[in-house]
């Protein structure tokens, strides 16, 4: 219990970690790892899904790697530092409500965008599912969307940068920074842009309150497997 409560009272990572890890989220991945490496296998597999999919799989591995070599190993530290450990049993129910509340922003928000901007809410994913639709591909679309992006998108996005800034410059602003940080690396899905800014807040809110990050990586899971079984009902 006392882990817990000293979590955010101070770090163990000073500005070079910090921007380290920024350096190669915002920068080297997005470049090497999202553009060209993701054209490559675009062009190899013809199929946004496959490409998009191992391309999601190498950034988990890079993400997860990055954060172990550059903050948690030189520290001689453990994945508790960033948020890996036990929650309170009786915020399951609080874990349902945020779910629903993000599935229901999120259909209000698809809406709004495509009234006002005409947006409508397929990328190149969902239509590449949508139009090749087999066991198979629904298959690694759910595991990518509800199990491998919520693991190393909430170890990172929370764990360490939530942690960082909230430490550094208090809740709030912990909370909106980390968020528009993961609503930036989002792009070029701007029709998924305002949910995914909501879903930042809702999953640095639940690390605030529990210290840890499994809450998040269940809602965050749920609601994106939720998502997955809605693109292929409606397809």
């Amino acid at each position: 219990m006392n882990k817990k409560i000293e979590l955010f009272r101070n770090i163990p990572w000073t500005w070079k970690e910090f921007i380290s890890m920024l350096v190669l989220v915002l920068i080297l991945v997005p470049f090497f790892i999202e553009f060209l490496l993701q054209n490559a296998l675009t062009n190899f597999f013809q199929n946004d899904l496959y490409a998009g999919t191992l391309t999601g799989f190498i950034m988990s591995i890079i993400f997860i790697g990055g954060l172990y070599f550059i903050a948690i190993r030189p520290k001689k530290l453990g994945w508790k530092e960033v948020g890996l450990q036990p929650f309170p049993i009786r915020y399951l129910g609080n874990i349902i409500g945020w779910t629903v509340f993000l599935i229901i922003i999120s259909i209000m928000l698809s809406y709004i965008l495509e009234f006002l901007f005409n947006i409508g809410t397929d990328n190149n994913k969902t239509e590449s599912v949508q139009s090749r639709l087999s066991t198979i591909n629904i298959l690694i679309a759910f595991v990518s969307a509800a199990i491998i992006s919520p693991i190393y998108e909430e170890i990172f996005y929370r764990g360490f940068l939530y942690r960082w800034l909230r430490t550094k410059y208090g809740v709030l602003n912990g909370i909106l920074v980390s968020s528009f940080i993961f609503m930036l690396v989002h792009i070029p899905t701007y029709n998924s842009l305002p949910y995914t800014f909501v879903s930042g807040v809702v999953f640095a809110w639940t690390y605030e309150k529990t210290k840890s990050v499994y809450p998040a990586m269940i809602i965050h899971g749920l609601f994106n497997g939720v998502s997955v079984v809605l693109m292929v009902v409606l397809a």
